[in-house]
């Protein structure tokens, strides 16, 4: 398969822990928090005004729905209603996109490097409704074709639920090639919430809040400013300095990084260290954390010369990877559903 034709319709769905997005070939790009909620009783739905609702909407509404948030370290959790919520999820992720009735549509979709064997029929499952074909992938692997770095390569793609290595060597990727660490973007959010508990007990503080906090001050290293935020206490907003507490929730991922990736460059061909190692690329949201590519980068320097790089678009890069790789695939790769 060479390109999509005009009854057929390519997708790529990065399915995430955390936001889940898609791209496809119609030219439309979409994302949406990983969130699905259904509304608990009819006055819920009369408030909800909807049978289901996705993303922030859910959050917004999510003490009037049941709240799901289906994937844990981007695995479909085991529960029946997990699964519908996967399934719901994928439909709305879908429609966004504004497919025909009539249309064909093939999808890849990426998960973490070392859960899409255990995790693919699941997925496939799951998509077996709203495609004709699919093909499960792991997410770095789907960043780095995207991105057309095929050979010599080292992608991170650090999520909420997992951190996942992949090293390209101009073929497809095995198992040995890569590696998910579960210290991520919700270990993160775990961290700072019990940090800024522990130093103001009084804050009424929560892990969304924690999450939001992180998303927008983020960084690791010499802090440029003071990270100040309001968090009620006793019902009043009040400001908090959080700058340490911040620090430190970020630094935690930052030895499982650091030897994971030393790690794999060294179990790779000799020959090839130096180019893997000047080739490091991150992705992801954890890639936004300021600071970070640059601390790994002179860490990985201490072996030799070193260049780490950030992708341009982290929040689509994994589902516009995988939406090329889609409209690439020879047919034979392809298992019908």
């Amino acid at each position: 398969m060479d390109t999509a034709t005009d009854d057929e319709l390519v997708i790529g769905v990065d399915l995430g822990t955390s936001r889940s997005a898609i791209s496809a070939s119609n030219g439309k790009k979409k994302w949406v928090e990983s969130y699905v909620g259904w509304p608990k009783d009819f006055i819920a739905r009369k408030v909800v005004g909807k049978p289901v609702v996705f993303g922030e909407d859910a959050l917004d509404h999510r003490l009037s729905v049941e709240l799901f948030r289906p994937l844990e370290s981007g695995v479909v959790k085991e529960g029946e209603r997990d699964r519908q919520a996967v399934r719901a999820l994928i439909q709305h992720l879908i429609d966004l996109v504004g497919p025909r009735s009539e249309t064909r549509v093939r999808a890849v979709i990426g998960v973490p490097a070392e859960s899409f064997r255990s995790n693919q029929l699941a997925i496939k499952d799951a998509v077996a409704d709203y495609v004709s074909a699919s093909m499960v992938v792991s997410e770095p692997f789907a960043v780095a074709y995207g991105l057309n770095m095929l050979d010599n390569t080292l992608i991170i793609d650090i999520g909420a639920g997992t951190m996942d290595f992949c090293i390209m060597h101009g073929s497809m990727p095995g198992e040995e090639d890569q590696r998910t660490v579960a210290t991520a973007g919700d270990w993160i959010d775990q961290q700072l919430l019990s940090f800024v508990r522990e130093r103001y007990p009084a804050a009424d503080i929560n892990l969304n809040m924690a999450r939001h906090f992180k998303e927008e001050h983020s960084f690791v290293g010499k802090p440029s400013s003071r990270v100040e935020v309001m968090i009620p206490v006793d019902g009043r907003p009040t400001a908090h300095d959080i700058t340490a507490e911040m620090r430190r929730a970020c630094e935690g991922i930052l030895p499982a990084l650091v030897e994971t990736t030393l790690e794999m460059i060294a179990r790779f061909d000799p020959e090839y260290q130096d180019q893997i190692r000047g080739n490091v690329v991150l992705a992801g949201g954890g890639s936004l954390i300021r600071g970070l590519h640059t601390h790994l980068q002179e860490r990985l320097a201490e072996y030799g010369p070193a260049q780490v790089t950030c992708v341009p678009d982290p929040l689509y890069s994994g589902a516009a990877g995988a939406m090329s790789l889609a409209c690439d695939m020879p047919d034979e790769y392809w298992n019908a559903l």
